[in-house]
């Protein structure tokens, strides 16, 4: 290997953000809820480009297409936060009996 070193601030121990897990199996439970939450954002959003036809004369345009994308948003980090759907948590447990069975 070469003998690259990098400073204390780059190889350190890096401090903790606010909001960061403080274990690996917190660690794990907040990247299985971003994961629940992605996969609902997707979901919602496929639901939205369905054309029933008709709506868009209505209430289109651009500001309600604005106002759904963020309130689909909320929705799905809410939705995972709270475990509506379960996924986060089977993530969760799947993920933990491999990590646990690799040890």
């Amino acid at each position: 290997m070469s003998g690259i070193t990098l400073p204390p601030a780059v190889s350190g121990p890096r401090p903790a953000l606010p909001g960061a897990a403080t274990s690996p199996s917190d660690g794990l439970r907040e990247a299985a809820q971003a994961f629940e939450a992605i996969f609902v954002r997707q979901l919602l959003s496929s639901a939205r480009a369905a054309d029933f036809g008709g709506e868009e004369a209505l209430l289109g345009g651009p500001g309600l297409e604005q106002f759904e994308a963020m309130r689909d948003e909320h929705f799905a980090d809410v939705a995972a936060q709270r475990g509506t759907f379960g996924l986060a948590d089977a993530i969760e447990r799947q993920l933990s009996a491999q990590i646990a069975g690799g040890r």
